[in-house]
């Protein structure tokens, strides 16, 4: 229901009101809201009514937008919640993708230095020693080892990225992974020296 047509016809029924009064012969109330003093006789009965009707249609009026109104907040509040929720998701997904691209660059590291390892022995299978053998093979172990910490992490953080209550954690074997990574590399440089 609109606001101002209500409003205007309170100001009528109150300018009604007026002219009966001033038709009477009493003074205009100087105020504009509802008498203090009961209406007499049959304008004044007529009078209390439409005033009390005009009200009464004021109240409901003001109490359904105020109803609509708290529908509408309590609407609101759920699409902020749900927007922060899904935020707060977004935020979880990409740093799970941000990490599993880390674990990734790590897998694909080892594998790469396993290979150039691989290629160094052949290539000088024949001139050597038994101790750079030893440390190459050592090297191996530990890229290799590299290379399954890094796909095990990786399954970890997939895991926990589906479940959507946490951040995304690679457990001990991210870490696992970097170490042995760079023992891996270290030793296969040290095989060439030796």
């Amino acid at each position: 229901m609109n606001f101002a047509v209500l409003f205007k016809a309170f100001d009528t029924v109150m300018v009604i009101r007026e002219a009966a009064k001033r038709l009477k012969g009493e003074p205009p109330s100087p105020e504009s809201g509802l008498a203090t003093t009961a209406p007499s006789g049959l304008s004044g009965q007529i009078e209390a009514r439409l005033t009390n009707v005009v009200v009464a249609a004021l109240k409901e009026a003001f109490d359904r937008d105020h109803a609509r109104m708290e529908l509408e907040r309590a609407q609101l509040d759920e699409q902020r919640r749900r927007a922060e929720e899904a935020m707060r998701a977004e935020l979880r997904r990409q740093a799970a993708d941000r990490e599993v691209g880390r674990l990734r660059l790590l897998a694909g590291t080892a594998l790469v230095g396993w290979i150039a390892s691989v290629v160094m022995l052949v290539a000088r299978i024949g001139s050597a020693s038994t101790v750079s053998r030893m440390v190459i093979g050592a090297g191996w172990l530990m890229l290799l080892g590299a290379l399954g910490a890094a796909f095990t992490a990786q399954g970890r953080v997939g895991a926990s990225a589906s479940d959507g209550t946490a951040t995304p954690d690679n457990g001990s074997a991210g870490t696992a992974a970097l170490w042995l990574l760079l023992a891996g590399l270290a030793l296969s440089a040290i095989s060439l020296l030796v």
